[in-house]
C-alpha cells in the first residue's frame, strides 16, 4: 500500500483566532476544530476534536499579552498534537513574546527567548514560523528549523504608490539603523536616526537627531511597540525640528493603556501595523495590514516542501 500524503491542518489557540480564519480563508481550508479553553482556576486545556493521525499541524498562537497564558497554551496544544500521532507539529508565532530577553545585558537575569525556544522544543514541536524576530539571531536559539519571515514586503506593497519625494526614513534608536536602512534603499530616501537614551522600562528620553528633518515626511520604522514612548518621544523631537509629518511602521502593535492614551495625543499622525496580535483599533490613528496571505503561504510551501525565499522578494520595486 501506498503512503498517504499527510493532510494540512491548521488549529489555533486563543491569541488571535482572526489571523487564523483569514490564513484558512487564503488556503481554502476550514480551520481545524479544537477546544482550548481554561479550567476555573486558569489551567490551559486543548482537545483537538478532530483525527490528526498523520497530519502535518500547524497550531497559530502569537505569544502576546496575556504573554504567559499563550505561551503556555501553545506548549499544551504541541504536546496534545504530538500525543495524537501527528507526523509534524509546527508553531506559528506570528508574534514571538519574550524576544527583547534575548542576552544577558545586566547581572544576574535570565535568556527568557532561549528558554522559551527550549520549551517549545521539548513540548515537541518540529519547526517554527515567525515573523520579525526583535532580534535576527533568536534563530539560532532552537535546534529545529526556523523560518523567520519579514513583513516588509506587506508595508511595501501599501507604500509603493505613494510620493516618496519629501520622505525621509527614520529609525528610533541606533539599534534599528540595519531595518530602516532596507526601508530607505527600497523607498529610495534618505535616512536618519533618533539618539535616545532609555530612563526606564516604560519611560524614554529621547536625545539627539541626525538626518534631514526640516519640512520633510518622516516615516518612522520598527519591530513593535507596546507603551509607543520611543516613538512618540522620536515623533515629538522630529516635530519640534520641523518635520511635516510623522508617521511610524512597526511590525507588532503590541499596544497596551499606556500606549493608546499616547497615540491618542495626536503627535503621531499614523501608525501602520499588522494582524500579528489582534488590536482593537477604536478610534486612534492605526491602519493594520494583513499579513495573512504571507504566512499562508509559508505553511502552503512547508507543507508541499516547497522554498519558501521567494516570499522575501519585493513585487513591483
Amino acid at each position: 500500500m501506498g503512503m498517504k500524503e499527510a493532510s494540512l491542518k491548521i488549529f489555533t489557540g486563543s491569541s488571535n483566532p482572526d489571523l487564523a480564519k483569514e490564513i484558512c480563508n487564503y488556503l481554502d481550508v476550514p480551520l481545524g476544530d479544537a477546544l482550548v479553553t481554561a479550567f476555573p482556576d486558569s489551567e490551559s486545556f486543548v482537545r483537538f476534536n478532530e483525527n490528526i493521525r498523520g497530519a502535518d499541524v500547524f497550531l497559530v498562537q502569537s505569544t502576546c499579552s496575556p504573554a504567559n497564558h499563550n505561551v503556555m497554551e501553545l506548549l499544551i496544544m504541541i504536546d496534545a498534537a504530538r500525543r495524537a500521532s501527528a507526523s509534524r507539529v509546527t508553531a506559528v508565532l506570528p508574534f514571538f513574546g519574550y524576544a527583547r530577553q534575548d542576552r544577558k545585558d545586566q547581572p544576574r537575569v535570565p535568556i527568557t527567548s532561549k528558554l522559551v525556544a527550549n520549551l517549545l522544543v521539548a513540548a515537541g514541536a518540529n519547526r517554527i514560523l515567525t515573523m520579525d524576530l526583535h532580534a535576527q539571531q533568536i534563530q539560532g536559539f532552537f535546534d529545529i528549523p526556523v523560518d523567520h519571515l519579514y513583513a516588509s514586503p506587506v508595508f511595501f506593497e501599501a507604500l509603493k504608490e505613494e510620493n516618496t519625494e519629501n520622505l525621509t526614513v527614520f529609525s528610533p534608536d541606533v539599534g534599528g539603523m540595519k531595518m530602516a536602512n532596507a526601508y530607505a534603499e527600497m523607498l529610495g530616501c534618505p535616512l536618519g536616526f533618533v539618539a535616545k537614551r532609555r530612563t526606564g522600562a516604560t519611560t524614554v528620553e529621547a536625545m539627539n537627531l541626525v538626518g534631514e528633518v526640516e519640512g520633510r515626511d518622516i516615516l518612522i520604522i520598527d519591530d513593535m511597540t507596546e507603551t509607543a514612548g520611543t516613538l512618540v518621544a522620536a515623533a515629538t523631537l522630529l516635530k519640534e525640528r520641523g518635520a511635516s509629518t510623522v508617521r511610524a511602521i512597526v511590525s507588532h502593535g503590541v499596544l497596551n493603556d499606556v500606549g493608546r492614551e499616547r497615540l491618542r495625543q495626536g503627535v503621531l499622525d499614523e501608525l501602520l501595523t499588522t494582524n500579528t496580535v489582534q488590536l482593537d483599533k477604536g478610534d486612534l490613528p492605526i491602519r493594520t495590514l494583513s499579513v495573512a496571505p504571507l504566512l499562508g503561504e509559508a505553511i502552503h510551501r512547508t507543507h508541499t516542501d516547497s522554498s519558501i525565499s521567494s516570499l522575501f522578494q519585493i513585487k513591483g520595486f
